[in-house]
């Protein structure tokens, strides 16, 4: 028993010291520990105010990305009503060259046919002697507008006159203003 004793004599001096020892480092682990959890709850509560910037900035997000399709989609249509309206405007510009066109051969058949009468008045214009020689497809109306007269005043210059009855070459007076 001797070598019992003696074993557990020693060990008993040793055991508290060690527990001790274990203890002070529980302690110490346990006060670090709670430190470094304040700081990582302050930095979680840090970041739990930005969530709502966060989210703010996601929802603004979306809405410019949905600004942006709107934005484009209104650009594409623009362009191709602008398109569309270019190029009515150079067909008719075309029809209208085509126009032009005929108009400049009539002009110049007719210069270029002989007077079918010597002293005959050319027609849709003002003769010197305050007559006006009727043209193709004159009306009152047209008179009247082009030497700025209201037809009636037409009627009363030329009395017996059908207005619905004009003839190409027929004479007629305008009234002086």
């Amino acid at each position: 028993m001797d070598t019992l004793s003696r074993d557990s004599s020693s060990s008993n001096s040793v055991l508290p010291l060690v527990g001790v020892i274990a203890g002070a480092l529980g302690l110490i682990l346990a006060i670090v520990a709670l430190v470094k959890l304040s700081t990582v709850q302050k930095m979680v509560t840090a970041h739990e105010a930005e969530m709502p910037k966060i989210a703010r900035i996601e929802t603004i997000e979306g809405d410019l990305r949905a600004a942006t399709a709107k934005t484009e989609n209104d650009l594409r249509g623009l362009r191709e009503g602008v398109q569309n309206a270019l190029t009515q405007v150079g067909e008719q510009m075309g029809v209208m060259r085509g126009q032009i066109t005929k108009i400049e051969e009539a002009q110049k058949a007719r210069s270029a046919a002989p007077a079918g009468k010597a002293g005959a008045a050319p027609t849709g214009v003002l003769n010197a002697d305050g007559t006006y020689t009727v043209g193709s497809g004159d009306t009152f109306a047209k008179i009247a507008r082009k030497f700025a007269v209201k037809m009636d005043a037409i009627e009363a210059e030329n009395p017996g006159l059908d207005p619905t009855k004009l003839r190409v070459g027929q004479k007629i007076r305008i009234p002086r203003k």
